[in-house]
């Protein structure tokens, strides 16, 4: 097991405001940021801050807490595998309104994103995000205790065979802003066995 190396992240867009400190890092969103593309609504966004590292391994696990104050329709923070603004993956919860949000997973390959997910109250402002990687297959876990996790997705990412960049994100694709928290970062081997 290893703790999450700072010095290892980069930025893809930066926001204008982060702070990275020992033991978590906080994301303000910014108005009119979000990753899409295509499908269904017609249009594309791909700027939303992302902060990730690279790894060859073809078998880990991405471990992360997420805090969110979250309060408008969209907003939602993260893990995120994105190698460009046409091959990504995102685990998050999606603000809907004070009933209910959406807990959920986007695949995008070359170009054509989808989205799965599931309603949770909109009470629930913290989840622990599990991302598993077998070559250039996916799994995506979910848990409000970072003890016992729930598989959300499961999937292939065309161009996620060799290197990647995977980490964290946050969003606000309409106008707003709020303040994402991350904590307890940490790589592992892998924790989705093999199939047999």
């Amino acid at each position: 097991m290893k703790k999450f190396v700072e010095q290892n992240l980069f930025w893809i867009r930066k926001p204008l405001k982060a702070v990275i400190d020992e033991g978590k890092i906080e994301i303000y969103t910014e108005p009119g940021t979000d990753l899409w593309q295509r499908t269904y609504y017609g249009f594309q966004n791909d700027n939303a801050p992302v902060l990730q590292m690279k790894s060859e391994d073809p078998f880990f696990t991405f471990m992360v807490k997420t805090q969110f104050e979250s309060r408008h329709r969209f907003d939602q923070c993260g893990v995120v595998i994105y190698l460009d603004s046409e091959n990504w993956i995102k685990a998050s919860i999606e603000y809907e309104n004070e009933e209910y949000q959406r807990l959920g997973s986007v695949v995008t390959n070359h170009g054509y994103s989808d989205w799965a997910t599931t309603d949770i109250p909109a009470s629930i402002k913290e989840m622990w995000y599990r991302l598993s990687r077998r070559e250039s297959d996916y799994c995506m876990e979910c848990s409000t205790d970072g003890v016992i996790f729930k598989q959300m997705r499961i999937c292939h990412l065309w161009e996620g065979a060799k290197e990647i960049t995977f980490g964290i994100y946050a969003c606000s694709p309409e106008r707003s802003s709020f303040k994402a928290t991350f904590s307890h970062m940490e790589i592992t081997e892998c924790k989705w066995e093999a199939h047999t």
